[in-house]
């Protein structure tokens, strides 16, 4: 069975509505929406649960391995408080539009104690059709043979990001099938020289109307050169021929990668805020 919310369960029935409501803001809802596109409302596929507190058109949010608030006023974010405090908390982080995570946070805040972090300034940034600027034809697919020079990119720039490293507890290994996964659905692009990675990103969520890209990375030694702003239109190009829209989130504090994704076209639609939580 799905989260029920007092007496409001989603369920099968709900799909349409669900559907409707997360088409409502396509770029803020976009990782929420591609995982419901893909799997349905199944908690068991979904990886999580939809709620809502009324009607999804007026309320939603996921839980899952984060906790995102989709839409909702004051007395939503209460129950989805208590609905989150009702059993132990699963999520490592709560991300979304930030007046909701932030008005969410507030009500859970102490119960689930100090946050290792609080990014509370994050401008969503979308481009719709292609980037402004051409994008580096030397940034490619990569490949599952790439596997092995792509990993330690990888992992310096999820570090560097989220500030833990990704090979904790098991060496690695779950972070390497994700990793796989997306090189498999044809979302992971890199710059190579010889076997060094010198630009990556990825797409790291896909719904039927954008293209979320993550992980943008530039080698330290390659950096000042201009590689990240083409090799970010090269992924946004990418987007645009399969006709959707190319958004990511970044800090506000972040003036180089700002400056990056204005240069490629990226316009601020939104703030995102995201809560780390140990």
């Amino acid at each position: 069975m799905l989260g029920i919310l007092g007496d409001r369960p989603l369920g099968a029935k709900d799909a349409d509505a669900v559907a409707r409501a997360l088409d409502l803001d396509p770029v803020a809802s976009c990782m929420v929406a591609a995982r419901v596109e893909a799997y349905g409302l199944s908690p068991r596929f979904l990886g999580g649960e939809m709620w809502t507190a009324s009607q999804p058109s007026e309320s939603l949010a996921f839980s899952g391995a984060n906790l995102m608030p989709l839409i909702g006023g004051a007395t939503d974010l209460d129950v989805f408080a208590d609905r989150a405090l009702a059993s132990p908390r699963l999520c490592s982080s709560v991300v979304g539009s930030a007046d909701l995570v932030l008005g969410l946070w507030d009500r859970v805040a102490a119960a689930w104690g100090p946050p290792r972090e609080i990014r509370d300034d994050q401008p969503l940034l979308a481009l719709t059709g292609y980037p402004e600027i051409a994008p580096d034809p030397q940034v490619r697919l990569v490949t599952m043979a790439d596997l092995d020079a792509y990993f330690p990119a990888a992992v310096e720039m999820f570090i560097g990001e989220v500030g833990v490293d990704p090979r904790a507890g098991d060496e690695g290994r779950s972070y390497r099938r994700r990793l796989a996964a997306l090189i498999s659905a044809r979302r992971v692009f890199a710059r190579f020289d010889g076997d060094r990675v010198v630009f990556k990103a990825e797409i790291g969520s896909m719904s039927r109307k954008v293209g979320q890209i993550q992980g943008v990375w530039v080698d330290p030694d390659w950096r000042g050169r201009g590689y990240g702003v083409v090799g970010t239109a090269a992924v946004a190009a990418a987007i645009a021929r399969q006709g959707r829209i190319a958004s990511l989130y970044v800090n506000s504090f972040n003036a180089a990668a700002r400056h990056t994704y204005e240069r490629v076209g990226f316009q601020q639609v939104g703030t995102f805020a995201t809560v780390l939580v140990d």
